[in-house]
């Protein structure tokens, strides 16, 4: 028996001094998954937090006489911990100073794009507003983002949001198959953004950097590719 099977005996026996070793060792693990939620309105500390407590359950529930891998049973469980509090709690969780920021944010775009003629820039709506550039990507990030991937599409409600973080079920490994055959679809800048802003967690704002475009454009690119994939998944 390895050291982690002998560590996961003795806190399934009640060995609290076993318990916090596994937490502590596998900080790691726990960490890596909850970083895959960053960027949804809860804080990276309740995310971990979060973590630990299915980490906690993958301990009590994982048979050592399955022959499965530890981290392979622990994984989807800690993040299944996650989704449950970010759909139960609200779907994600945004502060309403955020969503406050965000709304005056729409409302400046709005009035700056019929008065100029134009989509405004960062620059103009911050003057306007007294938000930093960065500010108001968080701001937009914080609230369009979410609301992009829940979108469902399909007969069977596909979202984005599900694939890119469900790790369970077979139907889920098919269905990532198919998203990532769509994703090789799309236009490149489209695959870039939803490559960027989904699977490497980027704000709307350190994407654009990377791209060498605006946030603005980051923000038509991520709307174009979404409902390209929405057609493409149906």
């Amino acid at each position: 028996m390895s050291r982690l099977e002998e560590l996961i005996r003795l806190s399934q026996a009640g060995d609290m001094d076993a318990t916090e070793q596994l937490v502590t060792e596998n900080n790691g693990l726990i960490w890596s998954v909850a970083r895959r939620f960053t960027g949804r309105g809860t804080e990276t500390e309740d995310l971990y937090q979060l973590g630990c407590l299915g980490f906690l359950k993958a301990v009590a529930g994982f048979d050592l006489n399955f022959g499965t891998q530890f981290s392979t049973y622990a994984v989807p469980k800690i993040a299944g911990e996650i989704r449950r509090y970010l759909r139960d709690d609200g779907t994600v969780k945004v502060s309403r100073g955020i969503k406050e920021q965000a709304a005056a944010i729409k409302s400046t775009r709005h009035h700056l794009s019929l008065a100029l003629g134009r989509e405004p820039t960062l620059q103009e709506i911050s003057a306007q507003t007294g938000f930093s550039p960065e500010e108001i990507a968080v701001a937009e990030s914080a609230t369009a983002a979410v609301e992009s991937i829940q979108q469902s599409s399909g007969e069977d409600g596909f979202t984005l949001e599900t694939i890119l973080t469900d790790t369970e079920s077979e139907d889920c490994i098919l269905e990532r198959y198919a998203l990532r055959q769509a994703i090789d679809k799309l236009p490149e800048r489209e695959g870039m953004v939803i490559r960027l802003r989904y699977y490497h967690g980027l704000t709307q704002d350190r994407a654009s950097k990377i791209m060498e475009v605006s946030q603005v454009q980051v923000s038509r690119i991520e709307k174009k590719a979404l409902a390209h994939l929405r057609e493409l998944m149906r």
